[in-house]
């Protein structure tokens, strides 16, 4: 059973929630309220299983070519997955949420089986569930374990979060680590977690775009930010730490090296913010081989989560030297290889400058929970 994972970083909602806007922090509150009365639900459904309601998700017999996908509207309460809109097959909805998450959940099912012929987040043919339109103002959308769920956005800060296709790639690919790696979600494992979504969420954009290397804008939720604040998304995976930069969300905290890695107890170890050191590492190694990222460099990235390599508690380190060596097995010593040692040596994972800084996370305030995104 996987962990309960969200789009918006903790220290995003954390600062909301003590903006001088009272509307802004009262959503804020109310979405962490909820996230973590729904990471309490994920908990004892580890324990107990879900309840009588759920949706099945077991997976067909013989994994078919094509998703099955199933689209809920939670009519803004608590409860899921809510009322069935849309099916497999089924005509496209009069309601635009219902036929986003649809074609996002088809996009990442698509991608992972034409670029690495995965049937399904499982593997195995697992159907796709949905549901959207979750509470009333809810600022996050995530993956629970079981399926997909989106909230509308406040639309002073975030829009409709079922808008950004990587940020449905992101969440499903959680469900694809929680099938294979299995990554903890603490310290430099939860990062990895947390980047490994990143990379994916956007190779499916690129996918689905037909995009090269060069012409991707290796954002995580652009079109998520609503007009006025200013950013251009939650992540820059070719510069971290300039996605944002705004008077009510604060700035950008991602570092992009070795040299500004943060530590302490916050966010699980600070899996959102450091995160952004294996994101550019990819982002280096894909812009240098050139071409589709997903054929060279999401190949390595791909043969590296599923080959069985990785431990549980897998570091920095551990990861380049697995990718490293999956470069080496499927193309050899050339260029896919070198791209990725130099891109982990460029990132101060490997190298003489692999040492770690000494910054300090983003406080949270006293009695606030972290959140798994």
């Amino acid at each position: 059973m996987g962990v309960f994972c969200t789009i918006v970083p903790p220290h995003i909602l954390d600062r909301l929630a003590r903006s001088d806007d009272p509307e802004l922090s009262a959503t804020a509150r109310h979405t962490l309220e909820h996230d973590a009365r729904q990471r309490t639900r994920r908990r004892l459904n580890a324990v107990v299983g879900p309840p009588g309601g759920a949706p099945s998700a077991a997976a067909p017999a013989a994994p078919a070519d094509q998703p099955q996908r199933t689209i809920y509207d939670a009519k803004h309460k608590d409860d899921l997955p809510g009322r069935k809109v849309r099916a497999e097959g089924a005509k496209p909805s009069r309601d635009a949420s219902v036929n986003r998450a649809y074609d996002g959940l088809g996009a990442t099912f698509e991608t992972y089986l034409k670029a690495y012929a995965r049937h399904s987040i499982d593997g195995h043919g697992l159907p796709l569930t949905a549901s959207v339109h979750y509470l009333e103002g809810y600022n996050n959308a995530f993956w629970n374990g079981e399926q997909m769920v989106f909230g509308d956005g406040d639309g002073k800060i975030f829009l409709d979060f079922t808008i950004p296709i990587d940020v449905i790639g992101h969440e499903l690919t959680h469900g694809v680590t929680q099938f294979t790696a299995n990554l903890d979600y603490q310290d430099q494992s939860g990062a990895l977690n947390e980047s490994i979504s990143d990379v994916f969420g956007s190779l499916i954009k690129q996918f689905t775009l037909g995009q090269t290397a060069d012409q991707a804008d290796w954002l995580i939720g652009a079109g998520l930010l609503a007009p006025g604040v200013h950013g251009v998304a939650l992540r820059s995976m070719k510069a971290p730490g300039t996605a944002y930069d705004d008077p009510h969300l604060g700035k950008d905290p991602q570092p992009g090296t070795m040299a500004g890695y943060v530590s302490g107890p916050d966010d699980n170890g600070g899996v959102h913010i450091n995160s952004g050191i294996p994101n550019h590492a990819f982002y280096l190694a894909a812009a240098s081989l050139g071409g589709h990222a997903w054929e060279q460099a999401g190949q390595i990235w791909y043969d590296t989560l599923t080959g069985g390599s990785l431990a549980s508690d897998t570091d920095f380190a551990a990861f380049a030297e697995a990718t490293a060596a999956a470069a080496k097995a499927r193309y050899g010593e050339g260029a896919q290889y070198q791209a990725v040692r130099s891109a982990w040596t460029t990132v101060g994972v490997t190298g003489s400058s692999g040492s770690t800084g000494s910054a300090e996370l983003p406080r949270q305030q006293p009695g606030e929970q972290t959140q798994e995104a």
